[in-house]
């Protein structure tokens, strides 16, 4: 494919849009052409570059599964002029996609184990593809528990989902918000996501499991230690970077830390792979 080519992007249809939060939409996307369509597809982990036309591009995760074909789905939140352009689309307008880049979560490799999703505030998002897909195949793997965390109960994204995921027999989930972040019908937990997994702590073995961490930074810098005192070791400890990428090829040098590239080399990386890399991220 020329250099064109892998920036020319897919034109997309919006299917419909969900408010999760108040500056917080999921966009359903549907290809313009059919064919085009049937012919994609992705893994999960992997990213994309968006494109609102005359105002640019920004970079999302795919957050809705591989296994379910047709569609993909990003959430994002209004912050700069491109998101805000998104943001202000309505169904049937049409915007651009090009990807899918970067690696993935290793899935196939975790068969037969337990996995533990832990996530804070926005970055629910590729966490939510994953989690799609491992139900989607349940049978494969052991224990699933989900731990995850806002600012406030108005922040939770996904409350739908996580209202299901919680009525499953087969899925532990804990929520939790700050310090005072809850309302007065507030259920779940109420403290900072590493302070609720340490309380969590006796019902969450590291044997035989994987940990996948996606959150704020000073989330995942407070929450590796709880894991690693639980015994995980840093080759089972997943999570994604999402540094300044670009142009998804790595060639534009924007999200690079030290010899990686996170758009070409992660955005999935193992806590093993980050203490190799310059503390740039």
């Amino acid at each position: 494919m020329s250099m064109a080519g892998i920036f020319k992007p897919y034109l997309m249809k919006i299917e419909h849009i969900i408010d999760e939060t108040p500056d917080v939409k999921t966009m359903r996307l549907a290809f313009a052409d059919e064919q085009e369509g049937r012919n994609f597809a992705f893994r999960t982990g992997q990213f994309g570059e968006y494109s609102v036309f005359g105002e640019g591009e920004c970079t999302f995760c795919i957050a809705s599964p591989p296994t379910r074909r047709g569609y993909i789905e990003c959430t994002f939140r209004k912050m700069g002029r491109v998101t805000s352009s998104l943001a202000g689309l309505e169904p049937g307008e049409t915007i651009g996609f090009r990807g899918p880049y970067g690696n993935i979560f290793p899935i196939h490799e975790w068969e037969k184990k337990n996995l533990l999703f832990i996530a804070g505030g926005i970055a629910l998002p590729p966490m939510r593809s994953v989690i799609w897909n491992v139900l989607d195949l349940r049978d494969r793997y052991k224990d699933i528990t989900i731990v995850y965390g806002a600012r406030t109960v108005a922040d939770l994204v996904y409350k739908r989902e996580l209202t299901e995921w919680a009525g499953r027999a087969d899925v532990k989930v804990i929520t939790t918000v700050d310090p005072g972040g809850e309302t007065e019908d507030w259920k779940g937990e109420i403290g900072f996501v590493p302070t609720v997994l340490d309380k969590a702590a006796p019902a969450i073995a590291s044997r035989d499991t994987v940990a996948v961490v996606c959150g704020p930074p000073v989330m995942i810098k407070f929450t590796f230690p709880v894991l690693t005192k639980l015994g995980f070791k840093p080759e089972a400890i997943f999570t994604t970077l999402e540094n300044r990428m670009k142009c998804g090829v790595g060639k534009c040098g924007r999200c690079n830390v030290g010899k990686y590239f996170v758009c070409k080399d992660g955005p999935v990386f193992t806590l093993a792979q980050l203490k190799d890399m310059p503390q740039e991220y």
